[in-house]
């Protein structure tokens, strides 16, 4: 079988420092066969070179937060869109992202097992996907479509098929709604530990769910079948009570204080920050039809949200890449990184943490996240050098190859 012989780029591996020059990578089928040095590796004959002409090869980049099924548009709009098109509109998304050079997402509601197997099988083209199929919220909370009108306008159906809905309260129906999520597919479970900027009827710092109902998730989660539960955490209280109860990543952390931070540290727990989610909201809000309550909320905490994530960093929390993909245009991730580095992230330290560290915060750091020989082929090339320019990562024209699994799924080098 032919080989694919990556040359004349240098090498960011996602783990390194420093980048590495002269230094090739070699893919045979879906992984990666070499990487090092040019001068060592011993041509038998069977491969094809790609010229990386000068850019820069990395990992596949990690978004460990994105609505695959969804992006947000104003209430009339989602009423008049019959159920299935949403389907057709998730094929766009999922090209559109791995076109970006996001090779590998966690889905953290509305995606069912049909959009993962469709990828998989090749029917349609995207991201390596671990699925969360739908969050679990209380009654009133963040995830709860009810409106003051008292219409129910939920950001996307549930109670079909395959998607269970996720609304429960108290131990019990927390236990069986778990249980529910992982017969429908969950490879994650997504539990809503505070309320959001999006919700009509709640505050970000808002707490929902008690810790004895976390506790209960996280044990029937990890312990039934090794799963893991990313939390929706934005308010002190429900980070705290998330953190205790076992949770591996607080999602948006907006207000994080001295002891949630010192519980994350002990509990090795990861923050997958978000700051793109908020400023979209505020960009987007007349585009998208953005509620009013959820302007006001991003301008409340836009601040904070910088805040918390820098203060965080600098005491040594894991940070892993995600963007809440859905609340802003799909294919847009990378100007998370550019985000990141705004709250003093080195531009290293923002592709680390897209790519090992995110992969860490899924479990899948064995086959994912650095140039290593053994590794899934996830690889990218990107224009230039990205460690000069992290900002230029957020303009698609930028990622000039992307290959997922081996197979080339974009090269404009030719």
């Amino acid at each position: 079988m032919t080989r694919l012989l990556i040359k004349n780029g240098l090498c960011i591996d996602g783990k390194s420092s420093e980048p590495k020059t002269n230094w090739i990578v070699v893919i045979d089928a879906e992984k990666i066969v070499y990487f090092g040095e040019e001068a060592s590796y011993l041509l038998s004959g069977d491969e094809t070179v790609m010229d990386a002409n000068g850019g820069t090869i990395l990992p596949g980049f990690i978004d460990t937060h994105v609505h695959m099924m969804l992006e947000f548009s104003p209430i009339a709009e989602r009423l008049a869109t019959p159920f299935s098109f949403m389907y057709y509109q998730a094929a766009q998304y999922l090209k559109t992202t791995l076109q970006a050079g996001v090779t590998s997402v966690r889905d953290a509601l509305g995606a069912d097992l049909g959009i993962k197997k469709a990828i998989e099988d090749g029917l349609i083209p995207g991201p390596r996907m671990q699925l969360s199929i739908n969050a679990l919220t209380i009654t009133g909370g963040h995830g709860d479509g009810y409106t003051v009108s008292g219409n129910i306008i939920d950001l996307l159906p549930s109670d079909y098929p395959g998607m269970p809905n996720g609304k429960c309260d108290g131990i019990e129906e927390v236990r069986k709604k778990t249980r529910e999520m992982l017969r429908a597919g969950a490879e994650v479970i997504k539990v809503h530990a505070t309320g959001g900027v999006l919700s009509a009827t709640d505050h970000p710092e808002f707490t929902q769910f008690s810790l004895e109902e976390l506790k209960v998730i996280v044990e029937e989660a990890r312990f039934r079948k090794g799963v893991r539960v990313m939390a929706h955490a934005q308010g002190t209280e429900g980070i705290k009570n998330a953190v205790k109860a076992g949770v591996q990543s607080i999602e948006h952390g907006i207000f994080i204080d001295e002891e949630a931070i010192e519980l994350m540290l002990e509990h090795e727990t990861f923050l997958v920050p978000t700051l793109l989610a908020p400023v979209a909201v505020l960009e987007t809000a007349e585009e998208a039809g953005m509620p009013v309550t959820a302007v006001e909320k991003s301008k409340e905490v836009i601040e904070q949200h910088h805040a918390s994530i820098a203060k965080s960093y600098q005491a040594g929390v894991k940070i892993a890449m995600g963007t809440d993909a859905g609340v802003m245009k799909h294919g847009t991730n990378l100007r998370e990184l550019g985000l990141m580095k705004d709250i003093g992230m080195t531009p290293m330290e923002t592709i680390i943490a897209s790519t090992k560290t995110a992969a860490e915060c899924l479990g899948w750091q064995y086959k994912l996240g650095t140039l290593e020989t053994g590794k899934l082929a996830d690889i990218i090339i990107v224009k230039g050098n990205p460690l000069d320019d992290i900002y230029s990562l957020a303009d698609n024209e930028t990622i000039q190859v992307v290959i997922k699994n081996g197979k080339v799924e974009k090269n404009t080098l030719e």
